[in-house]
């Protein structure tokens, strides 16, 4: 059994080196509270990672700055699944896959929640084409390769939010995806990572995407095409997924891309990613590169 049930990073109002640790409080939604400026009591651990956190140090730290659950250096290669809810394919007309889609995002691409921004580059502005993706993001908490589905949940972590960020005119002016959706902080995550054990039946999550106050997106993850040990399956063979690794598990349907009007990201907007069970509210303001 895990000696906790979620975490957080983050840098104490006390300090600036990150901490990590347990809200006090479980019934607290860490990303609204530090949006709204509430205080976020925290049980600090010894460690320096979510994927080595140590023991209760007995200290508690109030949250000065939110921070992604993993650093950059700690995540290696974000994984992304494409098109893996039944009811997105069906809104974006596509077959449904027999295989999980696989797209790469670079660890520059993580960002961290609110107060952090996230920018629509200068160089895809002009397209007018900045779209949202709620999702459940996996953590792999030891380094699996060739693991079978049922072997897959021994080395997942737990789970956060991610919003998948995308250019959707970079995106379908070619056959491959990276390159629309790997743009420095084009991946929010947080505010809190889950532990795998707070979950009984991973179908029960719930997600839900907003955009400036507006429900775009909800759903539970039994809507999933491929489910998460097949995923962690497919993705171990022949490769190693290193602790650390996230996996984008994918998005729902309501992307802005496909609405009617379309609904896209704009300057000053605000999105958020709410995951249940204690993950959370990842909030991030929209802001233009200047």
């Amino acid at each position: 059994m895990s000696t906790y049930s979620r975490l957080v990073r983050f840098l104490p109002a006390s300090s600036s080196k990150p901490v990590i640790g347990e809200p006090v409080n479980a019934d607290q939604d860490v990303g609204l509270a530090t949006y709204a400026g509430e205080p976020v009591e925290v049980e600090v651990f010894s460690g320096q990672s979510v994927l080595n956190p140590g023991e209760r140090t007995g200290r508690k730290e109030i949250i000065g700055k939110l921070l992604s659950p993993l650093a950059q250096a700690e995540v290696g290669t974000i994984r992304c699944i494409g098109l893996n809810y039944l009811n997105h394919a069906h809104e974006v007309n596509m077959a449904i896959p027999t295989v999980p889609v696989l797209f790469m995002k670079p660890s520059t691409a993580l960002a961290d929640p609110h107060p952090a921004p996230t920018l629509i580059p200068k160089a895809f502005i002009k397209d007018d084409a900045a779209d949202y993706e709620s999702e459940v993001a996996v953590v792999i908490g030891k380094a699996c390769k060739n693991v079978s589905e049922e072997e897959a949940m021994d080395y997942v972590l737990g789970y956060t939010a991610a919003n998948d960020v995308s250019s959707r005119a970079a995106q379908f002016a070619q056959s491959q995806w990276c390159y629309s959706k790997s743009f420095d902080g084009a991946c929010p995550l947080g505010p809190a990572l889950i532990h795998k054990d707070a979950v009984k039946s991973i179908a029960e999550l719930k997600i839900r995407g907003s955009l400036s106050g507006n429900t775009v997106q909800e759903s539970n993850l039994d809507d999933l095409i491929f489910s998460i040990p097949r995923i962690v399956s497919f993705l171990s063979q022949g490769t190693t997924l290193p602790a650390g690794t996230v996996i984008l598990t994918g998005t729902p349907a309501g992307v802005g891309w496909s609405a009617s009007p379309r609904k896209l990201l704009k300057d000053g907007d605000e999105f958020r990613v709410f995951v249940s069970h204690g993950v959370g509210t990842l909030i991030n303001k929209i802001v233009e590169e200047k």
